[in-house]
């Protein structure tokens, strides 16, 4: 009885470890189940990830052709720019060389109108006060024709500079 109810004993504890070693068998198969459904998660996560990134690598390729561009435009409207500048200088020497005669000759038209007919005391002093008015009256006219000349050509610059400007602030943001 004692080899009987020590094979009964073995038995038992054989049978209680087979049960244990099942139980354990399951946990582990979920366990196992679960680590599968993440690996199918994490390769789609991957796929995504390589998708965005060739996105991303063709958006900075075009972004480098973008820059490119601008810079390009940006070189040509400056080069422009700087054109119009010197052209504006050009015609302002100009416009001062203009003026600088135009005193000349008011100032040379002075002596020889005063040096005409004898005319005596006050009435002498009107007549040259009146000749110098319309003198300088004529004088005042052409320095206003010419400055407004160049006054609407300096507007006109500005203004294209102005939008050359905005264009590249435009362009830059």
């Amino acid at each position: 009885m004692s080899s009987l109810s020590l094979g009964f004993i073995v038995e038992g504890l054989v049978t209680i470890l087979l049960v244990l070693t099942i139980g354990y068998c399951v946990v582990l198969n979920r366990r196992l189940k679960g680590l599968h459904a993440d690996e199918e998660v994490l390769k789609a996560t991957i796929s995504e990830l390589l998708t965005a990134t060739e996105i991303a690598e063709r958006a900075i390729v075009g972004l480098k052709a973008t820059a490119s561009e601008c810079d390009r435009a940006l070189g040509e409207r400056f080069a422009e720019a700087e054109r119009v500048s010197s052209q504006i200088d050009a015609r302002l020497a100009d416009g001062e060389a203009v003026l600088r005669r135009i005193s000349e000759i008011a100032h040379a038209a002075r002596p020889a109108s005063q040096g005409g007919e004898p005319v005596h005391g006050s009435e002498a002093a009107s007549a040259r006060g009146q000749a110098a008015s319309r003198r300088d009256a004529v004088a005042r006219r052409e320095h206003v024709a010419a400055n407004s000349d160049l006054r609407q050509e300096l507007e006109a610059a500005s203004a294209r500079l102005k939008e050359l400007r905005g264009n590249r602030e435009g362009r830059a943001a």
